[in-house]
This record gives C-alpha cells, sequence and structure tokens, in this order.
C-alpha cells in the first residue's frame, strides 16, 4: 500500500469515539512500557507499539482493541525518534530474544528508570519513591554467559537453532547472536553442522516425536570455561560419545559435553536427569573472589558482572559490621549468600530446591567457608521456624515474587533490615507495599541494576529498615522469642 493509500485510511478519533479492529492511526510515542513496547498516544488514548521507541512519530494499525487502551502494529515511521538506532543483529526486527535493540543504550537506561518509579508509584503507592539512578552495564552487547536455543528442522531439511520469532514459535535461525559472549558464536553454526550431518533427529514439538529439543551453551565469564549441552527426548543418540570427544579437542575452552533427557510434553527446557558424556558436568566460574561451580541447570545469573556490581551495592547498602545473622531466602547455589557470609558471624541459605542446596553446600567447602548453613525447604515454610533471630534478610525470589506468607513470617520475627532484590518491579512494588503498610519498616532506598541490555527487563535491590530501630543494632541473633 502506498503512502498517499495509507493517509487516506487515517483517522483521528475523539477521545469518546469508538476504536475498531484494523483502524489505521497517527500515534506518538511518548514511553516505553515494561514489556519492551512503545506507548503511543491518539488524542487521550493509549496504543502499545512493539519496535517503537519514545519520540517516534507513526502510523499504527489497531490489532486489538480494549475499551481503555489498545495494542497495535508499526504500519509506517513518519518521523524517527532521536533515541532509535540501527540495530546490531541483522534479525532483530523478527527474533523476540531482545526488544530494544533499536533503543540507543542511554535512553534504555531512563526507560527502565521510569518503568521501576512507574511501578512504586502506581502499585506499591510510593508518592515518592527513593529510587537512585540507574546501574548500567559495562557491555551492552556480549554479555550473556548462558544460551539455550530450541532446536528445528527447516522445510528443506537444515537443522536451525535460534529464538522464537516475536508472537510465535518459529524459530529466527541463528549462526551467531550479539549479546550472547561471542566465545560461544563459533559453537552455534558449527555445533548446528554436526547435528545435521549425524542425522539425528529434530523434537517435532507439534506431535511430540523424535529427540533433539534444545541446544544449551554457558560460559564462565571469568575462566572461559564451557558447558555444552544437549537436550532430547530421550538417550539414543548414535556416536554421541565420539561426537562430545570431537567437540572437547576442537573448542580449547570446552571442559564438558552433557546430555539432558526431557521426555515430557512441556514448556520447561530441562528434564530431570543430565548425564555426562564427555570431560566434567560442571564449569567453574569466580564471582566476588570466590569459586563457583555451575551446572547446565544452575540457576545462575546471566550477567555475571552486573552480579557483582550488584553484590557491592549491598555491602555498601548494609556497612556490615561482622556480628549479623543474615539470611539469604531463595539462596540458590549461595551466590549471594557465600560472599555475604565473609563479612557477617553467621550466615544462613533458604531454597526449595535440593540440587541447588547440594551444590550451595559444595561452594562453600570448596571456599573453606564455615560460617554458613543451608536449609532445603520452601522458604515460606522454612523462614518462621528458623532457630535464631535475623538481623538481616535478604530476598531474591522468582519474578512471582515473595508467597503471601513470606511477608507475613517477615513481619512476625521482624528482622532488624530487609534487602530485596528483584527482576521484576510490579512484583517488587507490590511486596514493598506489604511489608511497608504496617510502618514497621520504612524504605529507604531502591536501586535499579540493568542486567538485560537490549531488553525490558531490569532488576532491582531495595533496602528496608525497622522503624524505632539504629543500624547498629546486629548482633541479635541469640535464639527466637517465643
Amino acid at each position: 500500500m502506498t503512502g498517499s493509500n495509507l493517509n487516506s485510511e487515517i483517522q483521528h478519533p475523539k477521545s469518546d469515539s469508538l476504536w475498531q479492529q484494523g483502524q489505521l492511526v497517527e500515534a506518538e510515542i511518548v514511553d516505553l512500557s515494561d514489556s519492551g513496547d512503545g506507548v503511543g498516544r491518539v488524542g487521550e488514548r493509549v496504543v502499545f507499539v512493539p519496535d517503537t521507541v519514545t519520540g517516534d512519530r507513526a502510523l499504527v494499525r489497531l490489532l486489538r482493541v480494549k475499551p481503555q487502551y489498545a495494542y497495535g502494529k508499526l504500519q509506517e515511521l513518519l518521523e524517527p525518534s532521536p533515541h532509535r538506532i540501527r540495530p546490531r543483529c541483522i534479525v532483530a526486527d523478527k527474533c523476540g530474544g531482545c526488544q530494544w535493540q533499536h533503543v540507543d543504550y542511554a535512553h534504555q537506561l531512563v526507560a527502565k528508570q521510569n518503568i521501576v518509579v512507574q511501578a512504586l508509584e502506581r502499585i506499591g503507592g510510593f508518592a515518592h519513591p527513593p529510587v537512585q539512578p540507574i546501574l548500567g552495564a559495562g557491555e551492552s552487547l556480549g554479555y550473556r554467559n548462558k544460551a539455550t536455543y530450541p532446536l528445528r528442522r527447516s522445510p528443506t531439511g537444515q537443522v536451525q537453532a535460534g529464538y522464537y520469532q516475536k508472537g510465535s514459535h518459529q524459530i529466527v535461525n541463528l549462526n551467531q547472536c550479539p549479546i550472547q559472549d561471542p566465545r560461544l558464536n563459533p559453537l552455534l553454526a558449527e555445533v548446528k553442522q554436526d547435528i545435521q550431518e549425524r542425522g539425528w533427529g529434530i523434537y517435532d514439538e507439534k506431535n511430540h516425536r523424535s529427540k533433539l529439543r534444545h541446544l544449551s551453551l554457558r560460559i564462565g565469564r571469568r575462566t572461559g570455561e564451557i558447558l555444552l549441552t544437549l537436550v532430547s527426548r530421550d538417550g539414543n543418540l548414535a556416536g554421541l560419545e565420539n561426537q562430545a570427544e570431537t567437540w572437547l579437542h576442537r573448542y580449547p575452552g570446552l571442559v564438558g559435553v552433557l546430555l539432558n533427557i526431557n521426555p515430557d510434553r512441556t514448556n520447561a527446557i530441562f528434564g530431570a536427569d543430565t548425564h555426562c558424556i564427555a570431560g566434567q558436568p560442571f564449569l567453574t566460574e569466580e564471582l566476588a573472589d570466590l569459586k563457583f561451580q555451575i551446572r547446565p541447570d544452575t540457576f545462575f545469573q546471566v550477567n555475571t558482572e552486573q552480579v557483582e556490581a550488584l553484590l557491592q551495592l549491598i555491602l555498601d547498602g548494609l556497612q556490615l559490621q561482622g556480628n549479623e545473622v543474615l539470611v539469604d531466602a531463595y539462596c540458590g547455589i549461595g551466590a549471594l549468600t557465600l560472599p555475604l557470609a565473609k563479612q557477617v558471624k553467621r550466615a544462613i541459605g533458604l531454597e526449595g530446591q535440593a540440587e541447588a542446596i547440594e551444590q550451595a553446600w559444595h561452594n562453600a567447602t570448596l571456599n573453606q567457608i564455615e560460617n554458613v548453613d543451608f536449609q532445603i525447604g520452601a522458604v515460606e515454610v522454612t523462614l518462621p521456624q528458623l532457630s535464631l533471630q535475623p538481623d538481616i534478610v535478604l530476598l531474591d525470589p522468582p519474578r512471582r515474587g515473595c508467597d503471601p506468607a513470606v511477608i507475613t513470617a517477615l513481619q512476625t520475627i521482624q528482622p532488624d533490615r530487609i534487602v530485596y532484590v528483584s527482576c521484576n518491579p510490579a512484583t517488587l512494588a507490590r511486596d514493598l507495599k506489604l511489608l511497608t503498610q504496617s510502618n514497621q519498616y520504612i524504605l529507604q532506598q531502591v536501586q535499579p541494576a540493568d542486567f538485560f541490555p537490549q531488553t525490558a527487563h531490569v532488576e532491582c535491590v531495595a533496602f528496608l529498615q525497622a522503624t524505632g530501630r539504629s543500624r547498629e543494632s546486629g548482633g541479635r541473633g541469640q535464639g527466637m522469642e517465643g
């Protein structure tokens, strides 16, 4: 359709008129949302438009219309924003791995800062949230220490690996990715070719047939050690042992080739069983002058450098004296627990996954840290049952935030300080509202940090202080009252 024909379609609805699906409107993009979409204004109404930037003026085709807002598709860019740049990735307009490669990095940080402030205001009810300037990443590309690609076979029979196309389950085939550690790029294209030559079956998601489902690559940013993991419906891959040895010899940084078995019809990537085919079943990473052994399915933040920066922010905020009892809820493998344990009298990690606790104990032994204890169990169960009174509780829950029982437990045991690490500003705001609404705690500050450049995701750490208590009240942990 030509521009003149498009112009004849444009409608300028008044605020009280009804929008219709398929309608073409002219929108000014005034913000970026936490989903990554541009927020467009048409009079008094809002339309969410992917692939736009604050400052764009665009023609937008309405796709879904709600009573108060709509979702649209960028039809034509009338006037580009000064914050719009050329993406570094040639498939950025198709691939669903990133949302913001067309947004200059400085403006990405501005947008993420606004996302945090708006969540605390709208959801948390904080009139003037104490949000500090966001901590930007040193590298906005090439930062990811892990990449897991679904595998598919093209109509011509070629093995493909990549991320899903936006809004679909169609794979955008990749031979390199600008946001993953560049040391992983050579493996992606070559391993696909090896799988092709081996003739291994590629999983059919629709019919739940055949074998290989995912290719997972993981690297220690500081050590350069790499794990290669194939995820398959079963372990019957002819010649896998020989191929694994070939990969180990071909790639100097590769320390282990593993096979994960996932026989279920599920969206979960990894199954319960992982077998080491060649080399070792873990890589070693260095974090905060400690060593950590990390397996293919271990949760470990994808941005190692920003984890260290966040840890330093926590240490600066807490100003530990060495006599505190610290509880790390949702501790995982101890990536935050162990560095903090070196600065306190005693640290206790709580985690619901037995495999993570096993790795946490191993990492404590590896680093000769003895003033730490790890307990298996859901945080909402283990936290109220602690035998020691914590001075500080560190929370790092999944995106859904804390279970309500965790908030209740915190209000009951009343630690002097709470540090809340979150990857979801919405659930963070919700939980901070619950923690402060009874006036037991004051929100001192919220520090955003960019762990995920080129996406709309943002990490935060919030500091809360119990009312009526000084920051020198550490060392209470002699036992729970009552």
